[in-house]
């Protein structure tokens, strides 16, 4: 029986707990002396709403806890706790107000509470300098409404919580106001809140006046939220060429060197066309929804100039107002002149600015405003009293720049760069190589007739845009090609048909003799009619078949190998005897709508590391690795030393004339004879 009387429920709660969990209706009256404890309590709390309360945290957690046993006496427990909270939160003890915070979670996680309401308070609460508590309410806020649109989007609890998130983001607490910023782009990464009135309210944080809001609303814009791990890099044979495709076009017929060229021009070219049609990965998709970027961007330049933040907060604002710029094709003139001034080869981040330059650059610019901007990169950085991993960088801004906006060079500038094809340093020459390789798409007759290399049909066919002209298609080039290998099939189907004729009625052996050609056979027979037949018969081919019917995936792969080739198989009557100049193939030569920072600081060889460097480097290799040689190690460390120690330390003009430091000289032909017969003699003596 001393069991029973050691069990006392009114003071065990957590006992008291489970068995009113398990069965409500028997502890009625046990729950209601609690709760009549749990109101006297708060009574006394009111008149030191400062001091800890440890009995008081108990009793409201342990109401929390079997709430939604009693429904009619705890009707009003959440609105007690939430009036206390907003009340006294600022003095509350820090653990009697956690306990009331999680009391509260408890109760929303049991759905007897509204979420608006509750994650307002949340978001008040912010306002605390508890760190801990800031943390769980952060966790919280984000899983509430996460779960809240779990099934489908609660539009209308979002569209309260975003109002109110935009006032808090203007609060003068800037912890509250940072936090706040975290849970709406935590809520867009997780797609959540990934509509335009989320990115459009996360854009006023570029504004304020905290730095780190400002830095916090940066980062969302230029940071990357999608991996790209499950990106391959095989396409399926319904969007394109493949390699057997190739293959089978230039490798199936006799193995000559000339054949093997052509194989390895075309899987190069396959293999950048690959990457163009490769679906572009917006990582940063929220610019994409910004309302009205141009206005946006001319108030964050506004801001830029008269800014006194931190260098590295100036480089960020410069990034984004430079994407702004490039993918939606904005224009602010006055921030080229702004970038300008930083273009020195000795200005911290000076790569980065480069890529601002090349980024805000685009067709729509005029090319006298990107003028400027690359005539001072060529001035400061592609000289030759620069070391040549500036003159690189400078070649590849320009590069970048220019194949945005190619009315922006002049010829003659292009062809002083082109110049460095031959510069001693690698780097350097592979960059001018790089720009003699772009201009060659873009616009060959700028360069010098040697640099232009062999002319392709692609090339004859290309034509020089003057500044804001479209071209835009009435066919799909290329559908020419289904056109001749439908007369060709009906050509060979007759032909086949009149030899299986003659046999029979020869009466040899009476059976049918299959003719066919092989797949390279077709295939150059088909190229050969193209590449014989004038432009606007291939035009007017292509038009006609565009127009008559819908092409399959299968048709589409022959009109992409056929636009293919193009780029590889040599314009008819142009430059067939003059060699074709190979450049070394671009790992990343796609150019999407945004850059990086590989593309300006690309070096096609390490540069040499110093001594300091290489040392640290082998060191670094072995740092479990013994000492080879032993060290001597006194038995007295306060002995002196020997004559034989001190001599090593001692000058050796001090020293010439001691007999310890004579070599003995080189001895003569008869001194060596001498010492010859001596040896021959002492061995004759010992073997009688």
């Amino acid at each position: 029986m001393s069991g029973r009387h050691n069990n006392k429920l009114p003071n065990n709660l957590p006992q008291l707990q489970n068995l009113i969990k398990r069965d409500p209706q028997s502890y009625v009256e046990e729950f209601q002396q609690q709760y009549r404890h749990y109101q006297s309590n708060v009574q006394i709390f009111k008149l030191q709403p400062d001091k800890p309360n440890k009995e008081l945290a108990d009793l409201t957690m342990f109401l929390a806890q079997v709430s939604h046993c009693y429904l009619q006496y705890l009707s009003t427990f959440p609105q007690e706790l939430s009036a206390l909270l907003i009340s006294h939160h600022t003095v509350l003890d820090p653990d009697l107000r956690m306990t009331f915070c999680k009391s509260l979670i408890l109760l929303r996680n049991k759905d007897l509470i509204d979420p608006t309401s509750l994650l307002e308070l949340f978001f008040e609460l912010l306002r605390c300098h508890d760190k801990l508590l800031r943390k769980t309410l952060y966790t919280h806020i984000v899983a509430d409404i996460k779960n809240i649109n779990a099934k489908h989007k609660n539009n209308k609890v979002n569209t309260t919580l975003q109002n109110f998130m935009y006032t808090m983001l203007r609060d003068s607490n800037p912890l509250a106001a940072k936090i706040s910023l975290d849970v709406m782009v935590e809520l867009y990464k997780r797609n959540i809140w990934n509509d335009t009135k989320t990115v459009n309210v996360i854009t006023t944080a570029c504004f304020s006046k905290v730095t780190k809001i400002v830095v916090a609303g940066l980062k969302f814009f230029l940071g990357k939220d999608v991996d790209e791990k499950n990106d391959s890099d095989s396409d399926s044979e319904a969007e394109g060429p493949s390699v057997r495709d190739l293959k089978v076009r230039y490798a199936t017929n006799k193995k000559t060197s000339k054949n093997k060229k052509k194989l390895e021009k075309a899987m190069k070219v396959l293999k950048k066309h690959k990457k163009k049609k490769k679906v572009e990965v917006f990582n940063f998709s929220a610019i994409h929804l910004i309302h009205d970027p141009q206005d946006f961007s001319e108030k964050l330049l506004k801001q830029l100039e008269d800014s006194k933040e931190r260098f590295e907060v100036k480089i960020m604002m410069m990034e984004f107002i430079s994407r702004l710029v490039g993918i939606h094709e904005l224009f602010l003139f006055n921030f080229y002149p702004f970038v300008q001034r930083f273009l020195q080869p000795h200005q911290r981040e000076v790569t980065k600015i480069l890529l601002c330059a090349a980024q805000a650059s685009h067709q729509l610019v005029p090319p006298e405003v990107i003028e400027p901007v690359i005539m001072t990169i060529a001035n400061n950085f592609v000289t030759d009293r620069n070391s040549g991993e500036v003159m690189t960088v400078g070649i590849n801004a320009i590069k970048e720049v220019a194949a945005r906006c190619p009315l922006a060079i002049n010829e003659d500038l292009l062809q002083d760069l082109t110049q460095y094809k031959m510069h001693k340093d690698k780097n350097v020459m592979m960059s001018a190589k790089g720009l003699i390789q772009l201009f060659r798409s873009l616009n060959p007759h700028m360069l010098h007739k040697k640099d232009r290399g062999r002319p392709t049909e692609a090339s004859a066919e290309a034509k020089i845009k003057n500044y804001g002209e479209l071209e835009a298609k009435d066919h799909i080039p290329g559908a020419e090609v289904l056109e001749v290998e439908a007369g060709q099939k009906e050509g060979e189907e007759e032909e086949d048909g009149w030899e299986s004729a003659s046999i029979s009625d020869d009466g040899e052996d009476g059976e049918w003799v299959d003719v066919h050609h092989s797949a390279d056979e077709e295939a150059g027979e088909v190229a050969e009619k193209l590449q014989n037949m004038p432009i606007e018969e291939r035009k007017a081919k292509a038009a006609a078949v565009s127009g008559s019917r819908l092409l399959t995936q299968d048709e589409f792969k022959k009109i992409r190998l056929v636009q293919l080739a193009k780029e590889i198989d040599a314009a008819p009557g142009k430059g067939q005897k003059r060699k074709s100049v190979q450049l070394e193939d671009e790992e990343d030569n796609s150019r999407g709508e945004v850059l990086t920072l590989r593309h300006i600081e690309k070096l096609h060889k390490k540069p040499k590391e110093d001594k300091e460097t290489r040392l640290a480097t082998a060191m670094a290799g072995r740092p479990d690795r013994k000492d080879f040689f032993k060290k001597h190690t006194k038995l007295n460390p306060h002995a002196s030393t020997s004559n034989r120690e001190k001599r090593k330390t001692k000058n050796f003009m001090m020293m010439r004339h001691s007999q310890s430091v004579r070599t003995k000289g080189k001895r003569s032909f008869r001194e060596k004879q001498i010492a010859l017969r001596d040896a021959l003699v002492k061995r004759k003596k010992q073997y009688k």
